[in-house]
């Protein structure tokens, strides 16, 4: 197009031009040149159209030029856009999982492993650490950039106070969230989760230890990813049933949520609220700062207005629902109904209503089908392990190891020394497995449950006492044809004859104790109960029995409280109260003491208070039996005394007692007995037991109900020789041969 315009502006300029040649010579040269110039007029703007049309195609050629650069330049970022898209897919949220676990008996720690493989079928790597093998000062601040998650599986000591392998890093954590060296932003980055292991029976500790390790994480700046779960060892209050129940739910939620973090999923928003007003979470942020700037001034957790756990967020909703304020015109009908409830025996606690047994006193839950069971499934194979034959949802029955030896022959336990019993013949059970204490040397490494009132389901007496000795003779029948069986003895054996309420747990717990009593006195089975002095009320109200145990481990407060780990608040002034209780028995009351060395072997003087407190008939006196390594407790072959140190202990006491003298002894127990004077007749001791008299008293004080009593000596029987203090025997009975155990690992079962 260009081209033609210039060719016509030529060809137009040529015509003109000899237009101009022609009219010349007419006009003066100036005019002449003037006229050419304009004559020739179309060349000048063919030269300037010319010049133009260069320039604009040269612009043209420039702006394509520069075009292609920009669409170049263009595609090259939306690639780079696309690559770094697919960077950021590719991007790792969570490089890891660091389980960490502070455990005693090795809970949190079987929880740690589990989690572990768990968190590792997710592709994502999981370490568990021992809490007592990391150092927090040099190596918790790196936690905040490696884009790792720490998990906290901590459970709660004695008295509130964390596992041993916990303890150091407790300290530096609590120490550090108050420390203005470290400052309140120290951990900021460091994504978390706890989960605590504790006893709710244990009222004002329970999951401390939990509760403080996620409330000092948060006080510097730590950021949790899910709320705080809480494990109950009590099945009562336990929100899943048991404690690993309880881990269980929580861990599917652990999961699920780190599922979401490793996508790059965020629960909180980023501020930039659409509708343009105040974004809650900035103020939630602000909050939270003048919240930890608070809490490093005062650390008590009462301050803290964080919501860190699952029944604390469920709190003010709950409150909500059921509406916490109250007319002022409904408080006095409110209080008229709490009155009348009181007079009625019935409290309302916990959103359920408890009223006293008539039977013993302990509290029982009024609603029969909202209870739950005391042996859960964990814990019924663990006691399934062990040994025990379990009846119904809380009891048990266990063949002792002085049975299996009466029945070979081989000689019978301390009981069979000192009062007479035939070991062949005893059935050692329990009808609860719960237990107000967590005594060091428990024998059965705390695998039973605990608990301060009686908050399960119960099973009849009736039902208990028949599969005892169904289970217990299904036992003894193991032993038929057995080499070194004595067939009288076997025989003999299939019919009970004595009952040992001792084999693990609190019974006097049991609501029924007092029908469970009476039915074993019905069946002339004799009855040997014994507690662990914590429920002097229920001593009060128990029927006779052949011979009532008091457990005295300890003689002064913080002694009892070290070795017997006692739930009660108030577990002196019950202590006390159980040996009045005790004194005022009529019939056959024992005091039983375990030596524990370096623990209570000093105390005479107070032993001796204690035994004037009860005024007790007898006093075992017995070595602690070393029950084999536990995480639950820290006793060793060093705390076992040896024979001759309990017959020290036991010289110096009886000493210390101007009516009480040393009576018998079974070395093989490492065992003594000091006995009541009155029981010495014409110097001869009359500490057995006539059976069949004491099943006559019983029947005659059930049939008079209760108007006919009977004391502890009028059912004696007279000592042999070989079971007295200093005998050549040394308690064993010379009927039987003694048999001495080389090489083998020992039977420590027996009660």
């Amino acid at each position: 197009m260009l081209s033609l315009f210039v060719t016509v502006l030529v060809f137009t300029g040529v015509v003109c031009s000899s237009d101009s040649r022609a009219s010349q010579d007419v006009h003066s040269p100036s005019e002449n040149y003037l006229m050419s110039i304009w004559h020739n007029r179309l060349y000048v703007y063919s030269a300037a159209a010319l010049l133009f049309g260069v320039w604009l195609s040269l612009k043209m050629a420039l702006k394509n030029k520069s075009f292609s650069k920009d669409a170049a330049l263009w595609v090259r970022k939306a690639e780079q856009k696309n690559n770094s898209s697919s960077d950021r897919d590719a991007e790792v949220h969570v490089s890891g999982v660091k389980i960490f676990y502070g455990s005693q008996t090795g809970t949190a720690k079987g929880f740690a492993n589990e989690l572990s493989e768990e968190v590792n079928t997710l592709g994502i790597p999981a370490e568990v650490i021992d809490m007592k093998d990391y150092d927090p000062d040099d190596q918790l601040a790196d936690e905040c950039v490696s884009k790792s998650v720490c998990v906290f599986l901590v459970a709660t000591y004695t008295d509130g106070q964390p596992t041993e392998n916990a303890e150091w890093f407790c300290k530096w954590l609590e120490e550090a969230s108050t420390d203005f060296r470290y400052g309140k932003t120290y951990l900021k980055g460091l994504r978390y989760a706890v989960f605590g292991l504790g006893n709710s029976v244990y009222v004002g500790h329970y999951n401390t230890v939990g509760k403080n390790v996620d409330k000092w994480l948060w006080m510097l700046s730590g950021k949790r990813i899910m709320t705080r779960g809480e494990g109950d060892c009590n099945v009562v209050k336990s929100r899943n049933g048991s404690v690993q129940a309880d881990f269980q739910a929580w861990k599917v939620k652990f999961v699920n949520r780190l599922q979401a973090l490793a996508r790059g999923e965020k629960k909180s928003c980023n501020g930039n609220c659409k509708t343009g007003g105040s974004c809650k979470n900035k103020k939630k942020e602000k909050q939270e700062e003048e919240e930890r700037a608070a809490a490093q001034n005062n650390s008590s957790e009462e301050e803290l207005i964080e919501s860190s756990s699952d029944e604390e967020e469920s709190g003010p909703s709950d409150e909500k629902k059921s509406g916490s304020v109250v007319d002022m015109e409904d408080l006095g009908n409110i209080m008229n109904s709490i009155k009348k409830a009181k007079a009625k025996g019935e409290v309302q606690g916990d959103g359920q209503m408890v009223k006293l047994s008539k039977l013993n006193g302990v509290k029982r839950v009024e609603d029969e089908e909202e209870r739950r069971e005391m042996i859960t499934p964990a814990l019924r194979e663990a006691l399934t392990k062990q040994g025990y034959k379990l009846i119904g949802s809380h009891s048990g029955v266990k063949l002792c190891r002085w049975t299996k030896s009466m029945l070979r022959g081989r000689g019978g336990c301390y009981k069979h020394t000192f009062y007479g019993i035939e070991s062949h013949r005893c059935m050692e059970t329990t009808p609860s497995l719960a237990c107000a204490n967590k005594c060091v040397f428990c024998w059965r490494h705390h695998t039973n449950p605990v608990g301060t009132e009686w908050r399960w389901k119960m099973d009849p007496a009736e039902k208990i006492l028949q599969d005892a000795v169904e289970k217990h003779q299904s036992m003894i029948r193991q032993f038929r044809g057995v080499p070194g069986v004595k067939p009288e003895r076997y025989e003999e054996g299939l019919s009970v004859k004595h009952c040992a309420l001792s084999l693990v747990g609190e019974p006097i717990m049991y609501p029924e104790i007092n029908a469970f009593i009476r039915l074993l006195h019905f069946y002339r089975i004799s009855s040997f109960l014994v507690t662990n002095a914590q429920f002097p009320q229920e001593i009060r109200s128990l029927v006779p029995v052949t011979q009532l145990y008091v457990s005295v481990d300890a003689s002064t407060k913080d002694s009892l409280k070290k070795i017997d780990r006692p739930l009660f608040k108030d577990f002196w002034p019950r202590f006390l109260d159980s040996l009045r209780a005790l004194g005022e028995k009529r019939q056959r009351t024992v005091y039983r003491l375990t030596l524990v060395k370096a623990w209570n072997v000093e105390e005479m003087q107070a032993y001796s208070e204690l035994i004037a407190l009860g005024q007790p008939d007898f006093i075992e006196v017995k070595g602690v039996t070393y029950c084999g390594e536990s995480s639950a407790s820290s006793l060793t072959m060093a705390n076992v005394p040896w024979h001759q140190e309990v017959v020290a202990f036991v010289q110096q006491l009886a000493d210390m007692l101007p009516q009480y003298e040393i009576a018998c002894e079974h070395e093989h127990s490492n065992c003594l007995l000091i006995a009541h004077t009155k029981f010495k007749v014409d110097g001869e001791w009359w500490t057995w037991i006539d059976y069949e008299r004491f099943q006559e008293l019983a029947k005659a004080h059930e049939e008079s109900g209760g108007q006919q009593s009977f004391s502890a000596l009028d059912y004696v029987a007279k000592t042999p020789s070989w079971a007295l203090f200093g005998a050549q025997e040394q308690g064993f009975d010379p009927t039987d041969t003694r048999f001495q155990r080389r090489n083998k690992t020992k039977d420590i079962s027996g009660c």
